[in-house]
């Protein structure tokens, strides 16, 4: 198994519900950015990237829940703050919340906060029901 997965692994594997949320800084699918033609030799979206983030859902069994929920196009949550990406929504979609398969079940609702604009990115967030 690849060293940079393995720290997956091991939170997957010890017995409790785990969401890691943050910025994965890579578009996973090609519905996860406006020009994804374009953009195939870029950091973000490199075949190797994808490849090493669908082996954290497929080997490992983390589930990206944001997808889980909402399955629709243009749904991003960075823009590059060159020339009018935010205004024209040409985003990607680097911020994740990867959870095991359990509490990913229980996510009920997925947002990204567009209605302000505090950085490059925006703010991602999703309900579960479940009890801590």
């Amino acid at each position: 198994m690849h060293r940079c997965i393995d720290p997956f692994h091991k939170l997957g594997n010890c017995g409790r519900e785990i969401v890691i949320c943050g910025d994965w800084n890579v578009a996973h699918k090609e519905i996860d950015l406006r020009n994804w033609r374009s953009n195939q030799k870029n950091s973000g979206f490199l075949p190797e990237e994808r490849q090493w983030f669908s082996g954290v859902i497929d080997h490992l069994g983390y589930v990206d829940v944001f997808r889980r929920l909402d399955d629709r196009a243009e749904q991003y949550t960075w823009w590059s703050n060159r020339g009018q990406a935010w205004a024209k929504n040409v985003g990607w979609r680097l911020d994740y919340q990867m959870a095991t398969p359990g509490i990913a079940a229980r996510a009920t609702s997925a947002a990204i906060y567009k209605t302000e604009r505090f950085s490059d990115h925006a703010p991602l967030s999703i309900d579960y029901e479940y009890e801590l």
